[in-house]
C-alpha cells in the first residue's frame, strides 16, 4: 500500500516573530467536529495581522535584492543605446533598399 505523507510547509520568511493567530492541525480537526460559527470567527486572522506579515515579507525580499553599481548601470545604458541606434539604422537601410527596388521595378 502507498504511504500518505503530510505536506511540510516551510516558513521561508520567518514569520514566527510576528504575533499572529495560528491554527494548528489539532485545532482544525476539533473545529471541524464542533463546527460552530463563533469558534471559526475567533480563529480568523485579522486583516491588520495579514498586512503585517505581508510587509515583513516585502522587507525581507528587499534585503535579498542585489542592486547594481553606478559603473555597471552606465555600461548597460550605453550598450542599450548603441544597440537601439544600430537596430534603427539597420531597419532604416532595409526600408530604403525596398523603396529603391520598388521605384526601379514599378
Amino acid at each position: 500500500m502507498a504511504e500518505v505523507r503530510k505536506k511540510v510547509v516551510e516558513d521561508k520568511y520567518n514569520t514566527s516573530k510576528i504575533k499572529t493567530k495560528k491554527i494548528t492541525n489539532k485545532k482544525i480537526e476539533n473545529k471541524e467536529k464542533v463546527g460552530t460559527k463563533k469558534d471559526k470567527e475567533k480563529e480568523k486572522i485579522s486583516l491588520f495581522d495579514k498586512f503585517k506579515v505581508f510587509c515583513h515579507g516585502v522587507k525581507l525580499e528587499f534585503q535579498r535584492v542585489h542592486w547594481t553599481s553606478k559603473k555597471d548601470m552606465i555600461k548597460y545604458s550605453i550598450a542599450c543605446i548603441v544597440f537601439i541606434i544600430f537596430c534603427s539604422l539597420f531597419f532604416y537601410m532595409i526600408d530604403v533598399l525596398f523603396a529603391l527596388v520598388r521605384s526601379i521595378f514599378s
